[in-house]
């Protein structure tokens, strides 16, 4: 028998399709297929450079084994396969001391990072990877309407309608856009992630539509594709992706929702789909949201029209008025989200750049530290209660 070795391995239930890890690993040990994103266990070093920019966690996945599985037969995974009994008398040592080598270096590799999350347990169960780059899905553009007058951040809303599709998805969700054409090297374009910005029901209630926010980045090839769009356009999509950035189905909970930018489409989802299921008196979210200024913060209007009944808005702008960013506010609403903190019913969501993430987590240390709690501890229980949950690019 060999000896047992510890395998790299990628959900394909969480893993949303972003091709970051594979274009970060330093000796090419991932690769993908028009289905899955796997890990070559012949090249793989246990670098962990690949755990960091993992947006979902999708990436710290193991299996001991004694013969690796195959990239042939990790491109067949729907999940991941259980762990197999192992049976090796003189492999034990060996075993143990390279899983804490692994232990240790995700360890390292977490700090400040979103981490390995796991999905609220009253969630629906999503649908994942229903269409691929080999069979995309085929949306129409219903919509095209910008949301910001900052001439500098041009952020669109558009709608896509998939007629008698099939496109189940739910709040919290992603789905891949393909852009038409090639790259440099002649290959066609990877599709770019980006979060249904609508309830699972549509758009508009009842229709097989979903709405998407996009910023125009200048040298962003998917990001201008869409952005120009038209109605009536076609576009390919894949997904949908993501099994862990979603909203418990239960009134009771509270939902502190942090973002920035285009990270407001999954809050918006959140927002239209409690307010339709459970009405203007559901109570328990509170966002803080952060922009440049009024101007280039998306979905502005509609914001302030939500009831405070449903949703405790901060809007929080960094280049104008106050000028601060949204762990300023945090802290200056620290008795609030102390009390958040402490609710066992409080579910964190964040979502927006990733230079976010250290500002919030200073912020959120010194706020639980307050009530004699340690934020680490209590962030990494949240996160194994399916209660926090970071997606940050």
């Amino acid at each position: 028998m060999s000896a047992p070795l510890k395998q790299h391995l990628i959900d394909p239930e969480i893993c949303i399709r972003c091709y970051t890890c594979e274009n970060t690993c330093p000796v090419e040990a991932i690769e993908h297929d028009d289905n899955n994103v796997v890990v070559d266990a012949d090249k793989c070093n246990y670098c962990m450079d690949c755990i960091p920019v993992c947006p979902t966690g999708s990436i710290d996945n193991w299996r001991v084994v004694t013969q690796p599985y195959s990239l042939e037969q990790q491109f067949e995974f729907d999940e991941l396969p259980e762990q197999e009994d192992i049976v090796a008398d003189n492999a034990d040592t060996s075993v143990e001391a390279l899983d804490d080598v692994v232990a240790q270096l995700l360890s390292e590799a977490h700090a400040g990072s979103g981490g390995k999350s796991v999905a609220p347990e009253t969630a629906a169960k999503p649908t994942v990877n229903l269409y691929n780059l080999a069979k995309p899905a085929v949306a129409t553009v219903q919509g095209n309407y910008r949301l910001t007058e900052d001439p500098d951040h041009d952020v669109r809303h558009i709608i896509l309608d998939l007629g008698e599709l099939p496109f189940p998805v739910i709040e919290g969700q992603s789905v891949g856009v393909i852009a038409p054409g090639t790259d440099d090297k002649g290959n066609p374009h990877l599709p770019r992630l980006y979060s249904i910005a609508s309830p699972r029901d549509g758009e508009r209630a009842n229709f097989n539509n979903i709405a998407l926010t996009v910023k125009r980045d200048k040298p962003g090839v998917c990001s201008n594709y869409l952005c120009d769009l038209n109605k009536g356009d076609k576009v390919n999509l894949t997904g949908p992706f993501g099994a862990t950035f979603l909203m418990p189905q239960d009134p009771t909970a509270r939902l502190l929702m942090i973002c920035t930018g285009t990270g407001s489409a999954p809050m918006r989802a959140f927002t239209m789909r409690r307010q339709r299921v459970y009405g203007d008196d559901s109570g328990g979210m509170t966002l803080f949201f952060g922009a440049r200024s009024e101007q280039a913060l998306p979905y502005f209007g509609p914001l302030k029209k939500v009831p405070a009944s449903l949703l405790q808005s901060h809007l929080v702008y960094s280049r104008s008025g106050a000028k601060e960013y949204v762990q300023d506010r945090l802290l200056s609403e620290r008795e609030s989200v102390g009390s958040l903190l402490q609710d066992a019913h409080t579910y964190i969501y964040i979502c927006g750049l990733k230079a976010m993430e250290s500002g919030i987590e200073a912020a959120l240390t010194e706020i639980a530290a307050e009530s004699g709690v340690e934020w680490p501890q209590l962030r990494d229980q949240m996160r194994e209660q399916g209660r926090f949950h970071v997606e940050t690019y």
